[in-house]
């Protein structure tokens, strides 16, 4: 009895879930619809197997039209419309999407969560933490009511734009501190050595951050660090000489300066900020500046 009652109110659950996320429905198009900043729809018009995938990133997503099937190895698990669910990263999974009968078409809503500084502010400490972990971990979150109405304010704020940037922050560490007790969202929270170090080094890429000063601050030591930076295939001198080239384009293609720009991630010498900047990308920073003015008129 207690079991019908859990499973009715999953469904009752599901179904308030589908209704507030009615405004992302899709009309039937194929392939991936954009609603705002790492959110968007996938819509499949006919039965769709994806075979060996492996994602960059840990997702949630929504099942809002259909169903799909998730096989990772043996492991198979079935998600019906309003089901909630997290695909971990770096995992092959074989997947099935299959159109509903009656609308014509798969969709899913998705959320993608590349910012590792908000996957750590949102890790509060959790009665996980200290189980031993599944050999597979379940893909279907369980609702409550209060998670229903977190997802479907987190989508609305994403999809409302640029001016609503502290509220979509908000929302979204919201969202992910009500997922983090939860077993099938911990591939969410599994966050790399770098992305931690990312995390840290991007709050200000014009300081002169060290090894040893990162290793402290993740609460590592810098043997440690560098162990496993190395072991996800990157140094600590690259990972940062990489996201202060990043940083920079980006600033440049913003009508930024180089020299600005430059000083911006770091760098007191233009000479020193040329030759990493030609290193990476190709060119001199004045030639990319030069080709933006261009473009941009």
């Amino acid at each position: 009895m207690r079991m019908d009652i859990g499973k009715a109110s999953q469904q009752a659950l599901s179904s308030a879930l589908l209704e507030g996320l009615a405004r992302f429905r899709a009309a039937g198009t194929g392939g991936s619809l954009a609603h705002g900043e790492n959110l968007f729809s996938y819509c499949a018009l006919a039965k769709e197997r994806l075979i060996a995938i492996e994602l960059p990133h840990p997702i949630l997503g929504v099942v809002v039209s259909g169903a799909k099937e998730v096989w990772r190895g043996m492991n198979g698990s079935a998600l019906c419309a309003g089901s909630l669910f997290v695909l971990p990263a770096k995992t092959k999974m074989d997947i099935l999407n299959l159109p509903d009968a009656s609308h014509g078409f798969y969709q899913s809503l998705i959320l993608e969560v590349p910012d590792a500084s908000v996957l750590l502010e949102a890790s509060v400490p959790s009665t996980l933490a200290n189980r031993r972990r599944a050999a597979v971990e379940p893909l279907q979150v369980e609702l409550t009511p209060h998670l229903v109405d977190a997802v479907i304010h987190a989508a609305s704020a994403i999809a409302d734009g640029p001016a609503q940037s502290s509220v979509r922050r908000s929302r979204l560490t919201e969202l992910l501190a009500l997922l983090h007790g939860d077993p099938a969202a911990r591939p969410m929270f599994d966050v790399s050595i770098t992305g931690r170090v990312l995390a840290l080094i991007a709050s200000d890429l014009s300081r002169d951050w060290r090894a040893p000063e990162v290793a402290r601050m993740i609460g590592l030591s810098e043997s440690t660090m560098r162990r496993r930076l190395a072991e996800e295939g990157i140094s600590f001198a690259k990972l940062l000489r990489r996201e202060r080239m990043l940083a920079a384009r980006h600033l440049m293609a913003q009508r930024e300066s180089a020299q600005a720009a430059a000083i911006a991630v770091g760098y007191a010498s233009r000479a020193h900020f040329a030759k990493r900047f030609r290193a990476a990308f190709g060119s001199n920073p004045s030639t990319l500046r030069h080709s933006d003015l261009m473009l941009n008129g």
